[in-house]
Formats: structure tokens, C-alpha cells, sequence
């Protein structure tokens, strides 16, 4: 009886260790902070992740020559040449950032309308997660889906040779635009303690995004929530 009773705490405590490892964690290569002082060296290959179950991430290529999206294991990255924006799945590519997580199962929150500022973005992303049980004090991946009433958008060309580099720069270097009333799927990471790193220096938040029918990825500059979006969560 005592041995039965030793087995199952045993087991339980196997499980619940192995449920606590198997937790989302956001991992990141790169730094904004050392792409802003002109070093757009690569720091990781996308290959070292292409066999990661259920892969979400974003990013910049090298050389500042495009952006990164993978939703769900699957590549959509874009870059823009003679003026033209091209979009691949292929994995054959490196990154100066890339920030990433793996996520199999998520839980769906509606956004309510009104959201029309990272601000408050921020702050109702930060209360889902709270609700949830999510610790808000570490890195948070999320997804938004739905059709946004605007997103301003950038893919990155950087300029070889050129050293300053200005947030604005890197939004006017390669290709721009706005979408209205478009269906997208968005990646973003939330976090507060990671200003300069892996998301800008005034925000929580770093987004990429795609198109329903994958014609146009990239970053997303500026998003106003359409009705019916919904926000994804990792399911605790």
C-alpha cells in the first residue's frame, strides 16, 4: 500500500514538471539597441529553428534586407528588391533579431472596439494575460486576428553603408503602406522589461503581420482595431 501510495507521488510529480516545462517561453537573438548603433551583423539562423513544434516569431533578416514572420512553423518572410516585395517560406535565411516562441494551443479573447493606440493596446493585452494567469512580469507572445480598421506597415531595405540609424529611417528604407479594412493575422511579443531589445524604446509591444491570403507581410507600425478582432493568448 505504502509502495502504491510512493508511485503516485511519484507520477504526479513527474507530471506536474513536466507540464511546468512545457510552459511557452520567449527566447530572443539580437538586440535593437545594437542595430541602432549600426551593427546589423546576423546573430542566428533560421534554420537552428525549423524543426521547433508549432514555431511563432518575428524579426529582421541580416543586413537589415527584409522582416521575419513564422506563424505556426510556417515562414512568410518578406523583402523588397528592384523595388518589388517579394515573400518566402523558406528557412535558408539568418536574422539580426529575431524574438520566438513555441505555442500549441491558445486561448481567444474578443477586443473590444475603441482600441485605436498601442497604449491602450498594451494595457488591455495586460489585463487578458492577468485574467488568464499569466505572468505579465516576463515576455508574452500573442496573436490578434480579424479585419483591422487600419495598420500602418514597413519592410526594411536597408541602405548598404549606411550607419545612422533612426527608427524613422528604418521605416522609410525599403517599403511602406496602409492597410484599411483588411483581414490580417498579427505575431506580437508584450513585455515591459525588454525596451531596446525586442521592442522599441517607447512601447511593450513588437508586431508582424500577414494577410489573409498571404500576399503582404512585414512590421506593423501602427495598428487601430477593427470590430470583431480577437486577441490569442497561450492557453495556461
Amino acid at each position: 500500500m505504502r509502495f502504491n501510495l510512493l508511485l503516485i507521488l511519484i507520477s504526479i510529480s513527474v507530471i506536474s514538471c513536466r507540464t511546468k516545462s512545457e510552459k511557452p517561453d520567449v527566447k530572443f537573438s539580437g538586440a535593437l539597441h545594437t542595430m541602432m548603433s549600426g551593427d546589423i551583423r546576423a546573430t542566428a539562423s533560421l534554420d537552428s529553428l525549423s524543426k521547433k513544434q508549432h514555431l511563432y516569431a518575428l524579426g529582421a533578416l541580416e543586413n537589415l534586407k527584409g522582416e521575419i514572420q513564422i506563424f505556426d512553423g510556417k515562414a512568410l518572410n518578406s523583402k523588397v528588391a528592384s523595388e518589388e516585395l517579394i515573400l518566402d517560406s523558406k528557412f535558408d535565411k539568418k536574422a539580426v533579431l529575431i524574438v520566438y516562441a513555441e505555442i500549441g494551443d491558445w486561448t481567444s479573447v474578443d477586443i473590444p472596439n475603441g482600441i485605436d493606440s498601442s497604449a491602450k493596446l498594451e494595457k488591455f493585452i495586460e489585463e487578458q494575460a492577468i485574467n488568464n494567469s499569466i505572468d505579465t512580469e516576463k515576455p508574452l507572445p500573442f496573436l490578434i486576428e480579424g479585419k483591422a480598421q487600419s495598420l500602418s506597415w514597413h519592410v526594411i531595405n536597408w541602405k548598404d553603408g549606411d550607419t545612422i540609424h533612426t527608427h524613422k529611417k528604418h521605416q522609410e528604407s525599403g517599403m511602406n503602406g496602409i492597410l484599411a479594412n483588411e483581414k490580417v493575422e498579427i505575431i506580437g511579443f508584450f513585455s515591459k522589461s525588454h525596451k531596446a531589445v525586442f521592442t522599441h524604446h517607447s512601447t511593450f509591444l513588437h508586431m508582424h503581420f500577414k494577410t489573409k491570403n498571404e500576399g503582404l507581410a512585414g512590421h506593423v507600425d501602427e495598428l487601430k482595431i477593427g470590430s470583431n478582432m480577437i486577441l490569442k493568448l497561450p492557453k495556461q
